[in-house]
């Protein structure tokens, strides 16, 4: 009997969703199983329907796609994921990888080449293209513009990078710790590194850090702020 690898698309546009949706339903050895429109819906996602494959795109609003890959990987460490991007520059592809990707895919790229590097990846292989991309690559900043705070990005692991980010949204350590499936104590242990690192004292510092990191939309500080003032 054939295996039937079930897909998960995280895509925040509609239309490039339902493209995707229909290119891999028409594959004989492939069923989409699921839709994520952010990072943190891909996450629950995953959690929910134990994905063979995730098609992740890399800019999606709230948690990004590389923090989600990190996120899921750390979980799912058996679960191949493909990064979805316009950009095709070194730096962003070594991310990817960092990050735990399998596979990368340039948006405007053909069919065939999707089916290529899904078939590649389901086989437990990389495309000798991605790993000589990640290795020419160097980290990059959160967002592009020089912040005083971006090298220390550089010194956080990826599970420390998540909890940056969902603390500084808001979440308590029960809320960070159910998006990671993480105890609360161990939630607690990275938010006293990352204290550490960042030498701050309190949640309030690691927010403003977050801004000026570009980690936390500029749209989200009040409401991130108002929790701790």
């Amino acid at each position: 009997m054939a295996t039937t690898y079930h897909v998960l698309i995280a895509e925040d546009q509609h239309l490039l969703r339902g493209g995707l949706r229909t290119m891999v339903s028409s594959l004989p050895d492939y069923t989409v199983a699921g839709e994520a429109t952010d990072g943190i819906n891909a996450c629950s996602l995953a959690w929910a329907i134990r994905p063979d494959l995730i098609l992740m795109d890399l800019s999606m609003p709230g948690m990004s796609g590389i923090e989600a890959i990190a996120v899921i990987k750390y979980r799912m460490p058996q679960v191949r994921i493909i990064a979805l991007t316009i950009h095709s520059s070194d730096e962003h592809v070594q991310e990817a990888f960092a990050a735990g990707a399998d596979g990368y895919v340039i948006k405007d790229a053909s069919f065939e080449e999707l089916v290529g590097e899904m078939r590649l990846v389901m086989e437990g292989k990389r495309n000798p293209a991605f790993e000589q991309h990640a290795g020419n690559g160097v980290s990059c900043d959160p967002l592009p513009g020089v912040s005083r705070h971006a090298q220390l990005w550089h010194t956080l692991t990826a599970r420390e990078r998540a909890v940056l980010r969902l603390v500084a949204e808001g979440c308590t350590n029960r809320q960070v710790g159910e998006y990671l499936q993480l105890s609360p104590k161990t939630i607690e242990k990275h938010r006293a590194s990352l204290m550490r690192k960042l030498d701050v004292t309190n949640v309030t510092g690691l927010v403003l850090i977050a801004l000026d990191m570009g980690v936390l939309p500029l749209s989200k500080p009040a409401r991130a702020l108002d929790r701790f003032l």
